[in-house]
């Protein structure tokens, strides 16, 4: 896992990058995740919080395999 990619070479998840300005809040940040969590099917994966007061959140969630095709009649 690296600052600019945290998901590597994980075939299972996908992971989406968020910032975070510095004037959020972290009740107004919570609830921010909190509708991608439940709206989206995201988790938290990583938090970083830099010196100026931005955080550098990694969202992720499994990723999904496309249905199969109908079968030719």
């Amino acid at each position: 896992m690296t600052d600019t990619d945290p998901a590597g070479a994980d075939p299972d998840w996908e992971y989406q990058p968020l910032r975070l300005p510095a004037g959020v809040s972290r009740l107004s940040a919570a609830t921010r995740l909190s509708i991608h969590a439940e709206f989206a099917g995201w988790e938290l994966s990583r938090v970083l919080l830099y010196s100026d007061g931005t955080r550098k959140v990694w969202l992720r969630r499994r990723r999904t395999t496309p249905g199969l095709p109908d079968p030719l009649p």
